[in-house]
């Protein structure tokens, strides 16, 4: 179904880039009904904001953002406002009465819906549809770039079957669903021939990805498909649940060229006590040893992992247990994020709540930490020449180019700075840098080639 008339549509998204795909997804499926984009939410006469809500400061963003979008009601254009996304699954037909100024809700298994949902006739659509998230779009679904146009995120599967402590995932997003690797395989040549060069492969859980499926699927199997899709030169893969690695991925990482030695592993934690109460279903000692079946697979493996301080019980012996394990375990990337007390999960009970002020002087000390063996890892890239990808203009001077190498993700790991590049070098295109100097966690290279 499309317009009658064409109307003007702004979509805001917040969130991960899992969140961004599903945005544009309806934005793909707005334009193809005859919505046209447009980029003020004051021109807009319908406005979708893509909400997050994994912990709370994220839910606090998205109704300050709805807030501040209702508000074009009355100084703007805009005759809709749509709301869909993580918060509402969260809190459900609840908003109806909260934010009253919102004229549609649509969760995070509805969101294909929207281009209905505004082309229908008013008062023929409910105002609300949040249900078992059970929709997992496919390569059929239109689906506009809102970012980089040489490098995307490729959506493997939805939802999670694990049940830590303090993750609401689960709920938001449903069991988990995976995506065909046919489909996959579609989707990918689809975007390379938009001229997307790299692929970073995303879901809740993708260690998981074709538990699910009935024709044995796996990591492995899905990474050596994508491979001769052509114009892709780089496939990364992110969020991998340390339990159950199959064996077959860590061959496809060492054995295929265009399959990058990177594996993002978030850990979460090293103390028993604590990996037990996050029923993070592994000790210690299975971490360790599963980041040395990693490395014997791919010696030269770039690994990414995250960390969660100030859980409830956790002690000084627990947090120096976890400081002991990073500086053993020398990650090339990690990221720490303070502990938050989400209503619904487990952990939110939970006796021995650490203060807030600890909570920070914790994160505070571990990436301190950590940026020291950053540091002396990427000095070590001093003189060494390597391939880069180009991503365009960095953000503290138009004049210099910022790239990454295969083994820095876009947006959470550290960039290249070209200096002094050529001008003929632009953004989505593979150069040869020689590094020449390095500092906390990005490096500045000369383009040589």
């Amino acid at each position: 179904m499309g317009c009658s008339v064409a109307q003007r549509v702004h979509v805001v998204s917040l969130g991960c880039p899992k969140n961004r795909i599903d945005t544009e997804i309806m934005v793909g499926k707005l334009m193809s009904t005859g919505f046209e984009l447009v980029d003020s939410p004051s021109q807009a006469d319908v406005i979708v904001v893509n909400t997050c809500a994994f912990i709370q400061p994220a839910t606090e963003e998205s109704i300050e953002t709805v807030l501040e979008m209702a508000g074009y009601k009355d100084t703007g254009h805009c005759r809709k406002l749509v709301v869909t996304g993580c918060m509402v699954q969260r809190f459900g037909k609840a908003l109806e009465d909260e934010l009253p100024e919102v004229d549609h809700f649509l969760g995070t298994g509805e969101y294909h819906r929207i281009a209905d949902l505004l082309a229908a006739r008013s008062g023929t659509v409910a105002k609300s549809y949040v249900d078992t998230p059970l929709y997992i779009h496919d390569e059929l679904a239109p689906r506009i770039s809102s970012w980089r146009p040489h490098s995307a995120y490729l959506k493997i599967s939805e939802g999670c079957d694990h049940r830590c402590a303090f993750c609401i995932i689960p709920q938001l997003r449903g069991r988990l669903r995976s995506r065909t690797v046919a489909s996959l395989v579609a989707e990918a040549r689809n975007l390379a021939l938009q001229g997307v060069v790299e692929l970073n492969l995303v879901s809740q859980d993708s260690t998981a990805y074709g538990r699910d499926l009935a024709d044995g699927s796996d990591l492995g199997q899905l990474l050596r498909a994508l491979t001769p899709v052509a114009g892709i030169e780089w496939i990364r893969l992110h969020y991998a649940y340390p339990i159950g690695l199959p064996e077959s991925l860590l061959h496809a990482i060492a054995d295929e060229p265009k399959v990058c030695s990177y594996l993002d592993m978030p850990l979460q934690h090293a103390s028993g006590p604590m990996l037990k109460a996050m029923r993070r279903g592994v000790t210690r000692a299975g971490q360790e040893a599963i980041l040395q079946r990693v490395r014997k697979f791919v010696p030269d493996v770039v690994i990414r992992t995250t960390f969660i301080v100030g859980f409830p019980g956790e002690t000084d012996q627990d947090f120096a247990e976890l400081v002991d394990f990073v500086q053993a375990q020398r990650f090339d990337r990690v990221g720490v994020f303070t502990y938050c007390q989400e209503d619904g999960t487990p952990a939110a009970t939970l006796p021995g709540q650490v203060p807030q002020d600890v909570k920070l002087a914790r994160q505070a000390e571990l990436m301190s930490i950590q940026a020291e063996i950053s540091r002396a890892s990427l000095a070590s890239w001093v003189g060494r020449t390597t391939r880069v990808l180009v991503d365009g203009p960095s953000d503290e001077s138009p004049l210099v180019l910022a790239g990454r190498m295969a083994t820095q993700a876009p947006e959470v790991d550290g960039a290249v700075f070209l200096d002094g590049p050529s001008k003929q070098v632009v953004a989505g295109m593979f150069v040869r840098a020689r590094i020449t100097q390095s500092a906390d966690h990005d490096l500045v290279g000369q383009v040589v080639d």
